[in-house]
């Protein structure tokens, strides 16, 4: 399941569907479906995609066809995710070769016969999605991505281990910012020679691997280049959902409060939502941006939150 913006374990992070936009039972059926797999309640997970599916007219996003595939092969129905998979495969949309061909929750396909052609129509999706790129920018952008992440993934384990005000995690957090400084040399270098790049140019990973170096930088280099980030969403270059993240850093780090409701921040130990401007209608402007429910994302720190009432 994805545990962050762009972590990838299971789930994808692409939001496309084959239709145009979900109705409310369809983003409750699904969001029911996450906490089931979570709960490693494979088969209840499975089928309460299939009821989302079926409230939409049979159709779905991209990243709950995946899924509801992750679902049914933990379960045990191969045919089940098999037709998930290839729905999406054939349409051109599944082209992370990488990731499909190692994401242990398909494990249980690798000895059907239908997985090597599935993996050979990736291989070609990919294959085609990549046929413009600019191999050695998205090559360069993938590894500033990959160390982004490296560490970052390491923290929640770090911090139940030994705690916030730990050694072990002062000198996590001193080697993320040793790793942030060199990779902001590197991407503000691109971002002032190229602009910011779409993916169709630098790959998804390498057009995410923009936002986050930013994202992660200091307060004067984020609004240096929120203009740039803006722009780019205006021409497809960037996501929506990503630079409501950005807007919302900026305003933290002015003292204001944040608008979609993304950032969260600690207070006494624990994860707390950091406060949010009209907070009852967060929700409808984390829609407008293709953002989860504030309730739903907040469950990846551990707080539960109630949305006021208006």
């Amino acid at each position: 399941m994805k545990s962050n913006l762009v972590f990838l374990v299971c789930m994808t992070t692409v939001h496309i569907s084959f239709g145009q936009t979900t109705p409310p039972e369809y983003d409750e059926l699904v969001r029911k479906a996450d906490s089931l797999y979570k709960t490693k309640d494979y088969e209840a997970s499975a089928f309460a995609y299939s009821d989302a599916f079926k409230v939409y007219g049979w159709m779905g996003l991209i990243d709950d066809r995946y899924n509801a595939a992750c679902s049914w092969a933990l379960a045990g129905f191969p045919d089940s995710a098999f037709f998930n998979l290839e729905r999406i495969a054939n349409k051109g949309y599944l082209k992370d070769y990488d990731h499909v061909s190692t994401d242990t929750d398909l494990n249980s396909l690798h000895s059907d016969k239908r997985w090597s052609p599935l993996l050979e129509k990736v291989k070609v999706n990919k294959e085609k999605a990549e046929v413009n790129l600019n191999k050695p920018l998205a090559q360069e952008l993938e590894s500033i991505y990959n160390e982004d992440q490296k560490y970052r993934l390491m923290i929640d384990d770090s911090l139940k281990k030994y705690g916030n005000e730990s050694k072990e995690m002062q000198s996590l957090w001193q080697t993320i910012m040793e790793k942030d400084s060199i990779n902001l040399i590197k991407v503000t270098t691109i971002l002032d020679k190229y602009g910011w790049l779409g993916s169709e140019v630098v790959g998804e990973r390498g057009n995410s691997a923009l936002f986050l170096v930013i994202q992660h930088s200091d307060l004067k280099t984020q609004e240096k280049y929120l203009p740039m980030m803006k722009e780019a969403v205006k021409n497809g270059k960037a996501s929506p959902s990503q630079l409501a993240l950005l807007i919302d850093r900026v305003e933290m780090g002015n003292g204001g409060p944040q608008i979609y409701g993304s950032q969260i921040t600690m207070k006494d130990g624990q994860y707390v939502v950091y406060q949010i401007i009209d907070e009852p209608n967060v929700n409808k402007r984390r829609a407008e941006v293709g953002l989860e429910p504030l309730e739903q994302y907040v469950k990846l720190w551990n707080i539960d939150y109630k949305l006021p009432a208006k």
